[in-house]
């Protein structure tokens, strides 16, 4: 009998620890990543540029791991608003950004109050995209090369007007930038977006400007805006012709760019996960052939790469808008 009471004692311990372990295993297996929702927050309006380099990789993400991947454009303030919204976010891999050079360089140059630090708030995944910026000018313009624009420049200061998006774009920048390399005194027209700008351009009421690459093309390719140059180091694929603005100014070089970001406390394993994925859609050839269609160059660097080149920018344009005194209103 008494033998019989200790085994029975025995298996009944035993079943309690197989039942504690399966209850305890059990919100483990659960926590694999992800096992629900992933927002990515756009700071910026639909149709733009971040959010053209954001649903392709939300897609994909979602196709991959069975979860949806929403897109939530969170527009203002120089896309500040957004930013803000992820650096404030739970650190789990939930909340994500597909930010742009505004809120995590330019801005920096321009507001001395932010409410987030554009580096400390963020983790880096990759730098997804950049966007080649053109230096244009109206077919009138008797100008075929960067030199001459330099030329008629400096031979009747102040003379010559650029158009850009407006105060404090990247295009504002890129202008700045060229008159401080070249001592050229060229005037700034900024204009409330891309749009208005380019409608003047192309009306011939500005006589120059700098202008994005996707909205301009089409003018450029009927021939109603003629390009100088485009403001990357190299030459874009869908323009081989047109110099790169480096070939006359060394080092010259202005993009417009959109990478992916997590919250800074964002675990090491949520984030060695999001970047091997998000990496492998960037670097695809779907990937390169549908940013490639809008202008753009698809990049897919490693998160220290990232991480570098956003601080080469921000030093770079906060020299850039101390030395023009580059303000805009707040």
């Amino acid at each position: 009998m008494r033998a019989m009471y200790w085994m029975r004692f025995a298996l009944a311990v035993s079943a309690g620890f197989l039942h504690s372990a399966t209850i305890f295993a059990t919100p483990i297996a659960a926590q694999v990543y992800p096992n629900k929702a992933i927002r990515i927050v756009v700071p910026f309006p639909p149709g733009g540029g971040a959010d053209m380099t954001a649903r392709p990789i939300a897609q994909k993400l979602s196709e991959r791991w069975g979860q949806p991947v929403v897109i939530d454009n969170r527009g203002g303030a120089s896309g500040m608003i957004g930013a803000d919204i992820v650096a404030k976010a739970p650190p789990d891999g939930y909340t994500l950004m597909v930010g742009s050079s505004a809120e995590a360089a330019l801005n920096v140059a321009l507001f001395p109050k932010m409410p987030y630090d554009p580096v400390r708030a963020f983790a880096p995944i990759t730098l997804a995209i950049v966007t080649p910026i053109a230096l244009v000018v109206h077919p009138s313009v008797p100008i075929k090369s960067v030199k001459e624009y330099i030329a008629i420049a400096r031979a009747k200061p102040g003379s010559m007007t650029f158009g850009s998006a407006g105060a404090g774009s990247i295009h504002h920048f890129a202008g700045e930038w060229l008159k401080m390399l070249t001592k050229i005194d060229i005037v700034h027209v900024p204009y409330k977006g891309m749009g208005p700008a380019i409608i003047d351009m192309v009306g011939g009421q500005i006589p120059s400007g700098f202008a994005t690459l996707l909205p301009a093309l089409q003018h450029m390719k009927a021939g109603k805006l003629r390009v100088l140059a485009v403001t990357t180091q190299k030459r874009a694929p869908l323009l081989p012709d047109a110099p790169a603005l480096a070939e006359t100014l060394p080092g010259f070089d202005v993009t417009q760019w959109n990478a992916v970001w997590a919250p800074a406390a964002t675990p090491k394993d949520v984030l060695d996960k999001l970047r091997a994925e998000i990496m492998r859609i960037v670097q695809s050839p779907e990937y390169k052939a549908r940013m490639s269609e809008q202008a753009a160059e698809a990049i897919g660097n490693s998160p220290s790469e990232l991480a570098a080149f956003q601080k080469a920018e921000i030093d770079k344009y906060r020299k850039i808008a101390q030395q023009a005194n580059i303000k805009v209103d707040q």
